[in-house]
């Protein structure tokens, strides 16, 4: 009875081994964005992926936006979603996605603020739009 449970347990400790080990590992990827430069966009964007995320389980777990550099760092599962699929979303919300143009009728509904520079957006001369204003 003995041998019976400890060979029991040891099958289902190597099964649960073999399992986790199987799961790819997260991935990263940067991906820039002309018209990702104030903090108004970071929001649109922010709610968008939640949104995105909640609805379909795509494999995207984190991002982190930096306005500065104009770029959008994400952690994805590689075996749920591609970067491919990573840069569509962006372009579907309205942001280019580093060589690839925002979808334009998403780009029509962004903020004056949020389109890209020779379209008169992003930060203007003395009026910094990275950082979210006080109330």
């Amino acid at each position: 009875m003995k041998r019976t449970i400890y060979f029991l347990v040891v099958f289902i400790l190597g099964s649960s081994l073999c399992l986790r080990a199987q799961q790819p590992k997260p991935e990263w990827v940067t991906i820039k964005s002309a018209n990702l430069r104030c903090w108004e966009c970071k929001e649109r964007l922010d709610r968008y992926l939640l949104l995105e995320k909640d609805n379909t389980d795509n494999g995207i777990l984190q991002w982190k936006i930096n306005l500065l550099q104009g770029e959008i760092r994400v952690q994805f599962l590689p075996d749920r979603t591609t970067t491919g699929a990573i840069k569509a979303a962006l372009n579907n919300a309205g942001f280019d996605a580093d060589a690839e143009k925002a979808e334009p009728e998403a780009y029509k509904k962004l903020p004056p603020v949020c389109k890209r520079a020779e379209d008169g957006g992003g930060p203007q001369k003395g009026k910094p739009c990275h950082i979210p204003p006080v109330n």
